[in-house]
């Protein structure tokens, strides 16, 4: 690849060739691609459109929290608390991206399994009383000062690249099921029992997704992972059958408007369904949001889309569909390209995180516009929440990583 920078709108396409950054990782690494100091590329388009929505979220943070302080619970709370919190949160997350960024993907599957047996002892330590942090009766947070940190958010990643690196040792028992599939199974069954126990539902359905969608790019019979998908259908199914309030919730989000759900389990819905429908086409205008006035619960969190949808319309929310399928596609083009080139463990890892943003995504979208029940998670690198947005910079810093040594096999240099 050449380094002279090309258009720009070339880099927005799948498989274009962005322009090449100035990056010097110095030491070995740099001296192994032939010349010390070799400049190398990476996909530009991808680093901006991801500053872009996080810039979009940070203004939409400050929109939807604006108001809260009026509220008796915050108080105590200055008018830029959240926004102020949330900037904090992508300023750290951009220099662990940038540290995460400098290790070689070699590293990260050497460290794929410490990191999976990390995020299941601070599982285990966010259920103790005196260390968990307890919210709205859910205990997912471990009090850290400057942020409070989520492990569901680390088990996402940390079950990412355990089941790549797990798919990498079992390639050649992949066909058979016991051998292959059960002890992943059991590896997340363990995860899905500590966060229900939270409860974190969401989290482990994202983590679930995750995990069956690495077996199956991975090359596991498709006959196995049908029955795996049905056995998982079923196992949700009784969850959500043997436990009443999120059986409430179904039944609410079925009918939203009914005198019995309007003021219960369907409030955040019927307000979400309403803040879409003020904003119409092209919305009430930037700040104009009536239902962030503490109409709508978590509006700066999980409902941070339909802040969105009433500000910026009908034509924010397409803007919005459109970034993420194409940051999804673009992830999961990189991952296909490392496993052309061999690559395995890098190339599952990115299709991971391309699963995991695309299917959360999907997931929040679905929620805020009523077509799925509604469920605790947040925007990918939009909405508030400081875990969140650490652990979304990390994996896109691993993604870039990927690229960067896609492009550097691609120039034949050895890393």
């Amino acid at each position: 690849m050449s380094s002279k920078a090309a258009p720009f709108w070339k880099a927005w396409w799948p498989g274009a060739r962005s322009a090449a950054l100035p990056l010097s990782l110095g030491g070995t690494r740099g001296q192994g691609l032939g010349t010390t100091g070799v400049q190398h590329g990476f996909d530009q388009a991808l680093v901006w459109v991801a500053l872009s929505v996080m810039a979009w979220g940070l203004v939409m943070v400050y929109s939807a929290s604006i108001a809260l302080p009026d509220n008796p619970r915050f108080a105590s709370y200055a008018q830029h608390h959240f926004v102020l919190r949330h900037t904090i949160s992508i300023t750290i997350g951009l220099i662990a991206g940038l540290i995460a960024f400098q290790f070689p993907m070699r590293t990260w599957e050497r460290m794929a399994p410490w990191l999976f047996a990390l995020a299941l002892v601070l599982l285990m330590l966010v259920l103790v009383p005196f260390i968990g942090k307890e919210v709205n009766g859910a205990r997912r947070w471990i009090p850290l000062g400057i942020m409070n940190f989520q492990p569901s958010e680390l088990a996402k990643l940390a079950v990412l690249l355990y089941a790549a690196d797990y798919m990498v040792r079992k390639m050649d028992v992949k066909e058979r099921f016991f051998r292959a599939v059960l002890p992943m199974a059991a590896a997340v069954m363990v995860v899905g029992m500590l966060l229900l126990a939270e409860p974190d539902m969401g989290a482990f359905m994202v983590i679930v997704v995750i995990a069956m969608g690495i077996l199956f790019l991975g090359g596991v019979n498709a006959r196995m992972f049908f029955v795996m998908a049905l056995l998982v259908a079923v196992a949700f199914a009784m969850i959500v059958l043997t436990s009443e309030w999120r059986r409430e919730r179904i039944f609410a989000y079925l009918d939203p408007w009914s005198e019995e759900h309007a003021l219960g389990k369907g409030y955040q819905l019927s307000h979400s369904l309403i803040a879409f429908g003020r904003g119409e086409i092209f919305g009430v205008g930037l700040g104009g949001s009536v239902e962030k006035l503490h109409w709508l619960p978590e509006a700066h969190t999980d409902f941070l889309l339909a802040v969105i949808g009433e500000e910026f319309g009908l034509v924010g929310v397409l803007l919005i569909i459109g970034v993420f399928l194409w940051l999804t596609r673009r992830i999961m083009d990189i991952g296909r390209q490392a496993i052309a080139l061999d690559q395995v463990f890098a190339g599952l890892v990115a299709q991971g995180v391309g699963l995991w943003f695309g299917f959360q995504a999907f997931i929040n979208i679905g929620v805020n516009l009523g077509a799925l029940p509604t469920k605790g998670l947040t925007l990918p690198l939009m909405s508030y929440g400081g875990s969140a947005i650490l652990l979304n910079l990390i994996a896109l810093a691993i993604v870039l990583r990927i690229d960067y040594e896609n492009r550097a096999m691609m120039r034949k240099g050895a890393l």
